[in-house]
């Protein structure tokens, strides 16, 4: 049983009467998005949390870091094997999710692990050379 099979069709209606994009504001109340992260900032890391509970292989997440951009893709998997479902709360299924980040990350220092259901990833800011100050340095042009 798909809960949010009827907000579906309601959806599809209402996407009929107010045309395709009313529902981008509010995608967030209906169906939460997944996975659900923390995200914690120091003035050099940032620190995320990412709930995904069962996962078995490791190889079916995905985590890609492009600049200021966290990005996670994967399968949320829970056996629902035990009878019909009453009531549903702990969302699952295939994900994707762009996590925008509060500043440029390297992409060569980024640990990541995972323990009891919970995916912690570290990220170290990008201190460009670009931004340091550099001197420079004045030739006496001579006159020929």
């Amino acid at each position: 049983m798909n809960p949010f099979q009827q907000m579906g069709d309601w959806k599809k209606n209402l996407d009929y009467f107010f045309g395709d994009s009313f529902w981008n504001e509010f995608e967030g109340l209906i169906k939460p998005t997944i996975p659900q992260i923390n995200l914690y900032q120091t003035d050099h890391e940032l620190f995320c949390i990412v709930n995904i509970p069962g996962l078995e292989d490791l190889d079916k997440l995905d985590i890609y870091v492009d600049y200021s951009t966290l990005e996670l893709k994967g399968t949320i998997n829970m056996d629902n094997s035990h009878g019909v479902v009453v009531k549903e709360e702990i969302l699952h299924g295939v994900f994707e999710r762009k996590i925008p980040l509060p500043f440029p990350v390297r992409a060569d220092k980024i640990n990541a692990t995972y323990k009891n259901g919970l995916v912690y990833i570290q990220l170290h800011r990008l201190i460009s050379e670009s931004n340091r100050k550099n001197r420079i340095n004045v030739r006496v042009l001579e006159e020929k």
